[in-house]
């Protein structure tokens, strides 16, 4: 005969579920206890990413609405310079050129330093359909498809063309 005592444990070692254990009742209530655990870190979650999506979409509205305020402070000693020219309408023309003139190097100055660079390409530079815009093909004693004469300088802003130059190429011979 066998008795309780004699019979093998199982593989796992683990001993028989206590009557609490198998009680239906512990068990529901332990799975919604556990429910009501997921259904709050969800909820958590879910918040947590409407916050961060909420922040990011106010982030880049400040951005886009901020976005020239450097350029438009480079360009404000810019703007006094054009004032002070107009404030003095009796200055003789030399003085008045030499303040167009400065005035010019501060405007250059100020798109230098928001990365808006010139395109002016020289004579005999091969043409660039991506930087340059050709207004006519003239006959000319250089290298076909190369530059003869800009006409309008072109502008690049952190590398993406704002304006191409206005061109004359060569014509093939």
């Amino acid at each position: 005969m066998t008795t309780e005592n004699s019979l093998p444990p199982d593989a796992a070692g683990a001993t028989e579920p206590t009557a609490a254990e198998l009680n239906p009742e512990n068990k529901i209530a332990e799975l919604e206890g556990r429910l009501a655990e997921m259904s709050d870190a969800y909820l958590r979650a879910k918040a947590e990413v409407e916050n961060v999506r909420r922040r990011a979409d106010e982030d880049i509205a400040k951005a886009r609405k901020f976005a020239v305020e450097s350029f438009a402070e480079a360009m404000l000693p810019v703007m006094d310079s054009m004032e002070a020219a107009i404030a003095t309408p009796d200055a003789k023309v030399e003085t008045v050129l030499e303040g167009v003139h400065a005035t010019r190097r501060q405007l250059a100055s100020a798109l230098e330093r928001n990365k808006v660079v010139e395109i002016n390409p020289s004579a005999g530079t091969k043409f660039d359909p991506h930087q340059h815009q050709a207004i006519s093909v003239v006959p000319a004693e250089q290298d076909a498809n190369t530059v003869v004469t800009v006409l309008q300088k072109g502008f690049l802003i952190a590398d993406r063309v704002l304006r191409p130059a206005l061109v004359t190429v060569a014509a093939p011979k």
